[in-house]
């Protein structure tokens, strides 16, 4: 009889043994999809939200609650990153599913303006930074070799889940109203997310695994959760921050953020502006949100082989120059055209950001340094639509925030061309600050 194992530290099934670390891609990805499809799939309903029939928000008020998922997130990012760096990232996720589950369901009962804020940007926000920059971080801890494919699986399976839940948004506000447009993803998601915690396991010493690619001669020693792994990840992020990468990258990660989210927000609403169909204007957000998720699984995969900087370097191209399709044709077909170039940019981009740190720091403690740059993603994210909104209230015409766009994504290419080689590690020394008993080396 085959035998089969679903033991973590002995995951296999007869002779073929399949390492834990890819049960933790599947469940993080899963985590990761639930709790942040529904900010890119409840841009299908701004139409509604704007239309004097439904709430007679303006494109700025809605705009707002988007921003304020994003700030607050951004915000949060460096102490998320914080406290799974010093007490794991188990802990923290409960709180989280908690948080989402509430955000869901009461959004789902709103009837004002401050109810969207405060349920859908303050609520979700929140659980949002929970799963964001921890979960990213605690999959890094897992891999020696094939980080690279491994975030590459995790981006691509949380990108499905947008896909999978748009045309799932308009069915059910469709059919259903409101309320369970938000109550049935939330109260399923929500389930799945308790479930999944469990599954999770901070580091792979916690059931007496190596990483992958780890030397099978190194000793299993868990991760420091003491105070040393608070003089660890301090001395680490004061001598990161002394590198002219730490902060460019987080201007990157603002720049592209900005530029990008303007149409993750309004791609469906200046479809319909420009004359689509609904199904065809949701169409051409899928085609994004599609090709996005092919560029987060290949764009991870190459960096980690080819170098993160130019994989960077071409998604930002693809962000700058496809917004002018835009302005220069009137034809439906341009915004397919649109969606498909930029989805590849966009995709693209933010993967590369987990690669590019292993390249510039090593195995170091780089939660809290990942959770600066999520500050940078978050505020560009709620900017970028809040002020494209603004504008097109003003101007009563999109080309505008279209232009701001490719803009903003322009900054952040001339940026990364600044960038250092990933050639070589940043600061490959560090440890040497830390005192004996704090290095590595030393027996836990």
């Amino acid at each position: 009889m085959l035998k089969i194992s679903l033991s973590p530290a002995d995951l296999g099934v007869g002779s073929h043994r399949v390492h834990y670390a890819w049960v933790i891609v599947g469940v993080a990805s899963v985590m990761w999809m639930v709790s942040s499809s529904i900010r890119f799939s409840a841009t299908v309903l701004i139409p509604h939200l704007q239309d004097p029939a439904g709430f007679g928000w303006s494109y700025g008020t809605i705009a707002f609650a988007f921003s304020l998922q994003w700030f607050l997130s951004g915000l949060l990012g460096p102490a998320m990153g914080w406290l799974g760096d010093r007490h794991g990232v188990r802990r923290i996720m409960l709180f989280g599913a908690l948080l989402f589950i509430a955000g869901m369901l009461l959004t789902g009962t709103m009837t004002h303006l401050w109810q969207f804020y405060l349920y859908f940007g303050i609520l979700l926000g929140g659980a949002m930074s929970v799963f964001q920059v921890p979960l990213v971080s605690g999959v890094t801890v897992w891999f020696r070799k094939h980080l690279g494919l491994a975030m590459g699986t995790l981006q691509a399976l949380q990108a499905s889940g947008t896909v999978l839940l748009i045309p799932l948004i308009a069915f059910l506000f469709a059919q259903f109203g409101l309320k369970w447009t938000f109550w049935f993803p939330g109260i399923i998601g929500g389930v799945l997310l308790l479930l999944l915690i469990r599954a999770f396991y901070n580091e792979p010493a916690e059931i007496g695994l190596r990483p992958v690619g780890a030397p099978s001669d190194e000793p299993i020693a868990r991760l420091r959760q003491d105070d040393t792994a608070k003089i660890r990840a301090s001395v680490f992020l004061r001598q990161a921050q002394g590198t002219h990468a730490f902060w460019n990258l987080i201007g990157i990660h603002f720049w592209g953020c900005m530029g990008h989210n303007i149409f993750v927000v309004f791609l469906v609403a200046m479809a319909i502006d420009r004359g689509l169909s609904w199904d065809a204007a949701i169409g051409s957000y899928i085609t994004l949100n599609v090709l996005s998720m092919v560029s987060r699984f290949l764009a991870p995969v190459i960096a980690d082989r080819s170098g993160a900087k130019a994989v960077m370097a071409v998604c930002f191209t693809l962000q700058v120059l496809p917004p002018l399709i835009l302005l220069l044709s009137q034809d439906p077909w341009a915004f397919y055209l649109f969606a498909g170039l930029f989805g590849i940019g966009l995709g693209g981009e933010v993967p590369a950001f987990p690669i590019i740190n292993r390249q510039y720091f090593g195995y170091a403690p780089i939660g809290t340094v990942y959770g600066w740059q999520m500050l940078g993603n978050g505020l560009g994210m709620g900017l970028g639509p809040l002020v494209g909104g603004i504008l097109w209230d003003i101007t009563g015409q999109f080309a505008s925030p279209v232009i701001l766009s490719s803009a903003l994504s322009l900054v952040g290419l001339v940026s990364v061309l600044l960038l250092p080689t990933t050639s070589r590690p940043l600061i490959p020394n560090w440890e040497e600050s830390l005192p004996p008993e704090a290095r590595s080396t030393a027996s836990p």
